[in-house]
C-alpha cells in the first residue's frame, strides 16, 4: 500500500493538470491586459462549457429577472472571476470517467458536491464575505475530490473501506486513515496542489473535516465544513459516506452566523440543487448537439 497520497497519484496522467480551457480562462482573468471580449472568446471556443455556464447563470442559482443568452453578457452580469470559478467546477467534473458504479454513482456524487457548494455560497452570503461567493461554491464542488482518486486508483480497497465503515458504524474518512494512513482530504489537498489552484481551495479541501486546523483560510474552511454536514443531513446524493460527519463546534465560532440561518439555507438548497446539477452535470447528448452549433459570444 502507498504510504503517501503523492504515491497514489503517480501514474494518473489524466489528472496531472486541469483541462486546457480552464487554464486559458484562468490565465486571461489573471492578466490585466485581457479584455472581457478575450475571455468571452476563450470560453466560447468550448461549446459544451459555454452551454453549461449559460444554463447555470440562467438557473435558480442566480434567479436573474431576464434570460442571459451570451457569454459576454454572463461575464458582465456575473463577473469574470466568478465565471472563472464556475468554469473550474465544470472542468473538474469532466476529469473523472470510468468510476465503478457499485462504488459510487457519479451523478449522486456530484449532487452531494453541488449541494455542499450551494450551501457554502449561501452561508458565505449570510456572513457577507468579501471574496466572491462563487469561490465558496467551487470549494464545495471539489471538497471530496480525493475520494474519486481512491475509487479510480484502488477500487477494491475503496470498496473494502466503504463496507467496513458501514459494518463498524465508523465515518468513512476515519476508516480511510486507519486503512491506508491518510484520508481523501489529504489526497485532495495534494491533487489541488498539482493543479496549482488557489491556496484557499487547497486548505478547504485539506481541512473540511477539521476546520479548526485551518490557519490561512479558517472562514472558507469552516463554511464548507458546515455546508458539507448540511448536505449530508439532507441526504442529497453521496460521495460514499454513509453517516453524517461530526460538526466541529469551533466552525460556528469561526463563521460567526446564528443557527437560525440553517433552516432558510436548507430551503434554498432544495430550490436550487436540481437546476444546478442539471446545468453542471449536464446531458452528454446535449453537449454533443451544442458542439454542432455556433455559440453566441
Amino acid at each position: 500500500m502507498n504510504n503517501r497520497p503523492e504515491d497514489l497519484l503517480k501514474g494518473l496522467v489524466q489528472l496531472s493538470s486541469l483541462p486546457v480551457i480552464y487554464s486559458k480562462i484562468n490565465e486571461a482573468v489573471s492578466n490585466p491586459r485581457s479584455s472581457m471580449k478575450d475571455i468571452s472568446n476563450i470560453i466560447s471556443d468550448d461549446p459544451g462549457l459555454t452551454s453549461r455556464l449559460l444554463q447555470i447563470v440562467n438557473s435558480a442559482f442566480y434567479s436573474f429577472p431576464s434570460k442571459i443568452e451570451t457569454v459576454s453578457r454572463a461575464l458582465f452580469i456575473v463577473g469574470t472571476q466568478q465565471v472563472r470559478d464556475l468554469a473550474l467546477a465544470t472542468s473538474v467534473m469532466s476529469l473523472f470517467k470510468g468510476i465503478p458504479e457499485d462504488l459510487v454513482n457519479m451523478e449522486s456524487f456530484w449532487r452531494h458536491s453541488v449541494a455542499c457548494g450551494i450551501g457554502a455560497k449561501i452561508l458565505a452570503t449570510y456572513r457577507r464575505c468579501e471574496m466572491n461567493v462563487e469561490r465558496f461554491f467551487a470549494a464545495g464542488i471539489i471538497h471530496d475530490i480525493g475520494r474519486l482518486v481512491l475509487y479510480k486508483k484502488i477500487p477494491e480497497k475503496a470498496r473494502e473501506m466503504i463496507l467496513r465503515s458501514r459494518a463498524e458504524g465508523k465515518l468513512l474518512y476515519a476508516v480511510e486513515k486507519e486503512t491506508i494512513g491518510y484520508d481523501h482530504s489529504d489526497l485532495g489537498r495534494v491533487l489541488v496542489g498539482f493543479w496549482n489552484l488557489p491556496p484557499s481551495l487547497e486548505e478547504v479541501v485539506a481541512y473540511h473535516h477539521a476546520p479548526r486546523n485551518a490557519r490561512r483560510y479558517p472562514v472558507e474552511t469552516a463554511v464548507v465544513h458546515i455546508a458539507d454536514i448540511i448536505a449530508h443531513a439532507m441526504q442529497l446524493g453521496s460521495s460514499g459516506e454513509h453517516y453524517i460527519p461530526c460538526l466541529d463546534e469551533k466552525a460556528w465560532e469561526i463563521v460567526g452566523i446564528p443557527a437560525s440561518v440553517v433552516s432558510p439555507t436548507i430551503d434554498q438548497i432544495e430550490r436550487e440543487v436540481n437546476d444546478v446539477v442539471q446545468s453542471l452535470f449536464g446531458n452528454p447528448d446535449n453537449d454533443e448537439e451544442c458542439k454542432k452549433k455556433k455559440v453566441s459570444v
